[in-house]
């Protein structure tokens, strides 16, 4: 029998956000920010489509679980139930230790058990809440992103969508809005939905159900506009959809976040209840495609249904940080592009002649009066501008206006260095051209043009008495600068196994739709983004027919009719990289008029350990005439997704050089006749004089033209020039933390650096601190003796000598793996993701764990010394082999626990 999948993991694991050691929140009753302690995901074999099955068999194979359960002993605290044959079978269960899960996995007819995890919904970048159609920040062309995408050409020809069916998963939706319809039900723009959660529901707490999925937070409201906001509105705008059906199934409550066995369920709900579509703007950086809500997801887009999940808006975290559930290998993921109009302010100048500074903001900044500036840096080509503390010479910054350069770490991290010397103002500005959109939290701050910002600190270098005001009216909406770009937010791919994520990239920035109380608001995100291609969907969906056939083409026919698009407006700088654009910008016209089919729509080339140069696709003529093609390889810019003599992932924008793979089409040119088809092969080489240790992911295009100049499509490719499995995936400097890590971190917040004693009374707890700088497939901390025979990759203090070997058996892979002397495992985490360097409610910078006197499977270690061993495998690397992890031994622990 195949062995169940197992995650498993200690309920004091926890991921945080802190800069000063002091400040980490290393408590022993404290968990995991996403993982729900002591709750499990079970999935069972699905039995239904065995030969002579009868019916009620997914139901018997549960309970057939649930007795095993029962006979050993265990507990059974079911939760929630899955019955969805063929896609989903299985049940969340609260259990009493890892050790009960790991007796589960055991069980006959368990396919795998995952913990359940916390996703958090995706807050818009920007939102700002229209007052009035005097408002400066309406959009003089409210259907501009229709136009970007030929949606208008397709509302022309009459097809908005009708017939079709939309499952929202969010917030809910508020049906009341005269623009949604007014009402809820059959008959209605919302015919239905449901609410799993309630008001109160925050992804810690119990949920309250109802059949009312009535949206407390807007998010929801703003989606559902996207797609199918009725025309007649005195804003102008419509949805890419309106004449669809929507459903509502909320899944959040007025704060907080989900647990992901309810994204499950109202997956699964959805299909249930007959959508043709499911939509879901959440996520949380995942890295793989390994989640439980990310695989059903997947399942349910192979199995006919068509999902759009959104990309993420970590784009400032850099390479490798790609979210989930939009992970989900057969789910269309959505990147998002800014719009073509966006809403600006505008600073005054005073004390010197100037022209206004614009700043890119919905709303105006709450300052008032006049402030000077103060830069800094006096050098305005400064690469890494406050990455780190200020220096004790900086002045109180509370009184003034500080200008930061972009570039080098993640914008909190500069908004921490200056908020730790009184700034309580800031202006970013940008290392590139365009104006920017930093990520800043709740920190009064705003991202301007390279050249205003250059020219303020050359008017701070010269010592000018020049001073910014921000007048809290008079805002406008410009022409963008960026528009048709990716936004800066959007989160870069791959997923840690090399997916093709995200997939294709939609209108997401400055985005007008609805909001609750028959409201109308601008905001931004790949949450914008995703409901656009869902409408697309729609739209597709109506023109092709609702087969199954038609939406497992629908990703497809986006990647290969999308739009490619540049790193900037700049012809002569490169494609933007593939990893954060996917195939391009959606165009729903080309898409459904495709005459020609090209499959599939991207190529995986993988790392060069398993590199496949040889590719193929098809390209089939629908038309009833001969059709020529001659193909052409576009490459895209190859982005070093790797720092320079670093360990770290590349931060946003990641760097990109010209350097490209090289590729042999055969053939480059045919004629293809009517209902025919012909294959291409590619031969790739990936491209030369590039450094691998920077992990340089080279992308591109290969261009299909026909006859006319609008009759082109593409085939995407992506590939690595590199070897996953050498990327150091544990992190052992201190640059992040202040202090090299791993580490021991003692009672006094310090860092252990000799043999050091612990009682596990009154807070006398070690925890140990660590740091991802890549995704891990596992992570394993085991006990070990403190002379242990084993040398880490990762340097350690102490005498080095053999000992008798004593194993857990159930916790070893084999190989020389199994042959580390462990005295008993205390944790393993499986297909986790990298931490980034953002110190803020939402940040992920470290992880710790708090030791508890047992091992993993309960049983009580006795007082004596030990060390503990980390262990992390690199990606595609082999369990068995312990060349392939990383490792540290930590200093000598002391386990002194008083007699009771």
């Amino acid at each position: 029998m195949k062995a169940a999948h197992f995650w498993a993991l200690l309920p004091t694991f926890l991921c945080y956000s802190a800069h000063a050691l002091a400040a980490l929140p290393l408590h022993p009753d404290s968990t995991n920010l996403r993982v729900v302690p002591n709750r499990f995901i079970v999935e069972v074999e699905d039995l239904t489509n065995v030969p002579n099955s009868t019916p009620g068999a997914a139901k018997r194979s549960l309970e057939a679980v649930y007795s095993a359960i029962q006979a050993r002993g265990l507990p059974l605290d079911i939760t929630r139930e899955f019955d969805a044959p063929g896609l989903f079978i299985g049940a969340a269960v609260v259990l009493n230790s890892v050790e009960d899960a790991a007796t589960v996995a055991a069980i006959p007819g368990v396919k795998a058990i995952r913990p359940v995890t916390l996703v958090p919904r995706l807050r818009p970048v920007q939102s700002h809440t229209i007052a009035g159609t005097d408002d400066p920040q309406l959009p003089q062309d409210s259907q501009s992103t229709h136009k970007m995408t030929g949606v208008d050409k397709l509302h022309a020809q009459g097809v908005f969508g009708k017939g079709i069916k939309i499952g929202i998963i969010d917030t809910g939706i508020d049906y009341t809005h005269p623009a949604l319809g007014g009402q809820l039900g059959p008959g209605h723009k919302v015919i239905g939905g449901y609410d799993f959660v309630g008001d109160a529901y925050t992804g810690k707490n119990t949920p309250v159900p109802d059949d009312d999925p009535q949206d407390c937070v807007g998010h929801g409201t703003h989606v559902a506009g996207i797609i199918g906001a009725n025309p007649g509105n005195a804003y102008g705008i419509s949805g890419v959809a309106y004449e669809a059906s929507l459903a509502g199934y909320r899944i959040f409550g007025c704060d907080g976040d989900v647990s992901d066995d309810i994204i499950v369920a109202s997956l699964l709900r959805g299909v249930a209840d007959g959508m043709d579509i499911l939509t879901l703007s959440l996520g949380g950086p995942e890295g793989w495609t390994e989640g439980t809500s990310t695989v059903v997801a997947s399942r349910i887009a192979a199995s006919g249904k068509i999902v759009t999940i959104a990309a993420g808006n970590d784009g400032a975290s850099g390479s490798w940080y790609a979210s989930g559930p939009g992970t989900a290998v057969d789910a269309i993921s959505v990147a998002s592009v800014e719009n073509t109009v966006i809403p600006v302010q505008n600073a005054t100048v005073h004390g010197v002649q100037h022209d206004p500074i614009t700043y890119f903001s919905s709303d105006p900044l709450p300052v008032e009066g006049e402030l000077p500036i103060y830069a800094t840096s006096t050098d305005p080509t400064v690469p890494d501008d406050a990455c780190n503390p200020l220096p004790d010479s900086t002045p109180d910054l509370s009184q003034v206006v500080v200008i930061v350069r972009r570039g080098a770490c993640t914008f909190m991290t500069k908004i921490q260095n200056i908020a730790a010397k009184g700034a309580k103002v800031a202006l970013i500005y940008n290392n590139v051209n365009g104006i920017l959109s930093p990520a800043v939290g709740d920190f009064v701050a705003s991202g301007i043009s390279a050249a205003d910002g250059e020219y303020l600190v050359q008017q701070f270098v010269a010592g000018a008495p020049i001073k910014l005001s921000f007048p809290q009216s008079g805002g406008a909406v410009i022409t963008s600068p960026t528009g048709g770009l990716v936004s800066s937010f959007s989160s870069y791919g791959p997923s840690n196994d090399f997916y093709f994520k995200p997939s294709v990239a939609a209108p997401g920035g400055g985005i007008l739709s609805t909001v609750p109380n028959n409201g109308f608001a601008v905001q931004s995100g790949t949450s914008m983004a995703t409901p656009f291609v869902a409408g697309c969907a729609a739209l597709l969906l109506e023109v092709k027919g609702k087969t199954k056939e038609v939406a497992l083409s629908a990703r497809t026919l986006f990647e290969t009719t999308a739009k490619a698009i540049g790193s900037s407006k700049d012809d002569k700088d490169p494609l933007q990289t593939l990893t954060q654009q996917g195939a391009g910008l959606i165009n729903a016209f080309d898409a459904i008029h495709a005459k020609t089919i090209v499959s599939p729509g991207q190529l995986i080339l993988n790392d060069t350990l398993s590199f496949r140069s040889i590719q193929t696709f098809t390209v089939r003529n629908t038309e009833n005439q001969p059709k020529s093609y001659k193909l052409r390889h576009s490459p895209a810019g190859t982005a070093l997704t790797v720092r320079e003599n670093s360990i770290f992932p590349s931060l946003g924008p990641v760097p990109l050089i010209p350097n490209a793979a090289s590729v042999t089409l055969v053939p480059s040119s045919f004629t293809v006749l009517p209902g025919q088809s012909q294959k291409v092969m590619a031969v790739f080489h990936p491209p030369r004089d590039v450094d691998s240790n920077r992990y340089p992911v080279y992308s591109g295009f290969i261009e299909v033209n026909g006859p006319t100049g609008a009759d082109s499509y593409h085939v995407s490719y992506l590939g690595l020039a590199g070897r996953l499995r050498d990327k150091q995936v544990l992190d052992n400097t201190d640059t992040v933390l202040g202090i090299k890590v791993p580490a021991i971190i003692t009672p006094a917040e310090d860092a252990q650096v000799g043999p050091a004693n612990y009682t596990f009374v009154n807070g006398d707890v070690p925890h140990l601190l660590w740091r991802m700088v890549f995704g891990t497939p596992s992570l394993r901390v085991d006990l070990v003796d403190p002379n242990i025979d084993f040398k880490p990759t990762f340097s350690r203090r102490g005498p080095s000598r053999a000992i008798p070997f004593f194993s857990f058996p159930d916790w070893r892979i084999g190989g020389s793996f199994s042959k580390v002397k462990i005295l008993g495992p205390l944790m393993q985490l499986n297909y986790i993701s990298r931490n980034n360097e953002e110190f803020s409610e939402v940040g992920n910078p470290y992880n710790s764990y708090a030791f508890r006197p047992t091992f993993a499977n309960g049983t009580t270690i006795p007082n004596g010394s030990y060390r503990v061993l980390v262990r992390a495998l690199r990606v595609t690397g082999n369990p068995s082999n312990e060349d392939h992890y990383d490792s540290w031994l930590s200093p000598i622990i002391g386990i002194q626990v008083p007699a009771a």
